[in-house]
């Protein structure tokens, strides 16, 4: 009997009248966490226009270990707000972009300082082969990132290459890791070598430097780590643990180092939203502060550690992920099927169907 006054139903991918993207305004369906969230502007959710401060200064400690160990200092940056709730998850794009250009820029300046008598000495020590290396060696990630960047980042930021990133990084770990080399003497540098020959510093050449280019080419994909595919690739190529650490950062800083700059200066020729620049400043610090305090890391003697470890716990946060995605896709089908079951039927059907039953 009360059909008659049944609202009429949309077509299929139509919206409900008197709602936007056929939810109301009010319950519309974060996809991020699968709450609901108060709508703001231009779609976004009223909570996702500012950066905390508390976001911005937690993030920039988490920078420093997670700039100096193999498991991706991106993927913590964009994962630890998802599966945390944080607001920092819903950040519009530039806005996130720019809060991890500021991270970067922390972390490289203390890199800077923490590595300088290295560097020192590496320049003093330098010939032409070296040279060679360090110049091949940016060319991959040059060429890839002033072309492809801006691509990258705009369709491989979500969570699942994130998770993708993750995975394939740990497994090419965990592979070159398990078949490297030993240096003779040293049971902390590698496994047996399975026939391939140990390689020292002094071997390392303009081949091993466009190779290692690559592998930092490969980590403008979020999740990868420019460190864990360096590193698994000198591995790879027959390096000791510790002196695939030393390659690693030696080809590593200058990329990082010019990046940094390079999207400093883009950054403060733009300027930064509105009430957004004490935060990105305090993240920044942050950032400083913990890759100081996680200097020892670097440390001559702690360069042989293995890298299992590393590709396990990347598996690991993956799979955490995995998991939040599913219950969060559960939650938001759950959501929207009770909306449709309520968009059905006026008030005063409902009230009838209570009294039927």
């Amino acid at each position: 009997m009360g059909r008659g006054r049944e609202e009429a139903l949309p077509a299929r991918g139509e919206a409900l009248p008197g709602r936007k993207d056929g939810l109301p305004a009010h319950e519309r369906v974060s996809p991020a966490h699968g709450e609901a969230l108060p709508a703001g502007e231009e779609g976004l959710p009223a909570r996702g226009r500012a950066l905390p401060l508390r976001d911005a200064i937690t993030l920039g400690l988490v920078q420093g270990p997670a700039e100096l160990l193999p498991v991706s200092s991106s993927a913590h940056t964009a994962l630890i707000p998802l599966l945390a709730g944080w607001p920092a998850a819903e950040l519009d794009p530039a806005l996130h972009k720019e809060l991890e250009v500021a991270l970067h820029a922390g972390a490289a300046a203390a890199l800077l300082i923490l590595l300088r008598r290295e560097l020192l000495g590496a320049a003093r020590e330098l010939d032409g082969r070296g040279a060679a290396l360090l110049a091949l060696s940016l060319i991959p990630p040059v060429l890839v990132g002033y072309t492809l960047e801006e691509p990258i980042e705009r369709r491989l930021n979500g969570p699942r290459t994130i998770v993708a990133g993750l995975l394939a990084g740990a497994g090419a770990m965990a592979l070159a890791d398990g078949g490297g080399t030993r240096k003779a003497g040293d049971p902390t540098s590698g496994s047996p070598g399975r026939g391939r020959r140990a390689r020292s510093l002094a071997d390392a050449g303009p081949l091993d430097g466009l190779l290692l280019g690559f592998a930092q080419a490969l980590a403008l994909v979020p999740g990868v780590s420019r460190n864990g595919a360096t590193l698994a690739l000198a591995r790879a190529r027959g390096y000791s643990r510790e002196d695939s650490q030393t390659l690693s950062w030696r080809v590593a800083l200058p990329v990082i180092l010019g990046a940094g700059a390079l999207k400093g200066r883009r950054l403060a020729a733009r300027g930064t939203p509105a009430g957004t620049g004490g935060a990105l400043a305090a993240g920044a610090l942050a950032a400083f502060l913990s890759t100081l305090a996680s200097g020892r890391l670097l440390a001559p003697r702690r360069r042989g550690r293995a890298l299992l470890p590393f590709a396990l716990y990347r598996c690991a946060l993956a799979t955490l992920v995995l998991v939040h995605g599913a219950r969060g896709s559960h939650r938001e089908r759950l959501s929207i099927s009770f909306l449709k079951r309520d968009a059905r039927h006026t008030p005063s059907d409902r009230r009838k169907e209570g009294v039927r039953t």
